[in-house]
């Protein structure tokens, strides 16, 4: 959805819409959309500057970094950003920490499509847990922890340690 930044009313736009993206569009690999994108967002124009205040409510279907089993994610998150028109300055080649941190719109138009997938990609967790408390698989047979022990005896020392065993010993 293309936002025509001079037609904005002045008392600003408040849109609510359903999005359906394509999974591919996501930056987790195996994520993908269990239901369509909710978004309430409302933008207003102040001078060249325009804020949008907005939230987005969804549900992805992520893969755990631990077990490696699918698990359902709430997306419930908050965006409030602010954007300056384009600034092109042909002699500043680098630019500083400010200018760094500032979003910008083009050709006196945004588009909404864009900044709400680029806030979802944000709303991702770092690491994927299907729970805090996730054990993760063995090392040895590569059974799911969580559904259950195997019988398998893990060798729990590490052979890139080995060294610093022989060093202790020779301390004592």
């Amino acid at each position: 959805m293309l936002i025509e930044i001079d037609s904005l009313p002045e008392e600003g736009l408040k849109v609510s819409k359903k999005y359906e993206f394509i999974s591919a569009e996501l930056l987790e690999e195996d994520a993908e959309f269990l239901n369509p994108v909710h978004t309430d967002v409302f933008i207003k124009k102040s001078g060249d500057e325009i804020f949008l205040k907005g939230l987005i409510k969804t549900c992805i279907s992520l893969t755990c970094c631990r077990c490696l089993s699918s698990f359902d994610f709430k997306i419930d998150s908050g965006f409030d950003l602010v954007y300056f028109p384009e600034e092109v300055d042909i002699n500043n080649e680098q630019l500083d920490e400010e200018e760094a941190k500032k979003l910008f719109y083009y050709s006196r138009k945004m588009d909404l499509k864009k900044i709400i997938m680029e806030q979802l990609n944000f709303a991702f967790p770092v690491r994927p847990l299907c729970s805090p408390d996730c054990q993760g698989i063995c090392p040895v047979c590569g059974n799911i922890f969580k559904e259950g022990k195997c019988s398998c005896v893990a060798n729990e020392s590490d052979p890139r340690l080995d060294k610093f065993k022989i060093f202790s010993r020779d301390k004592r």
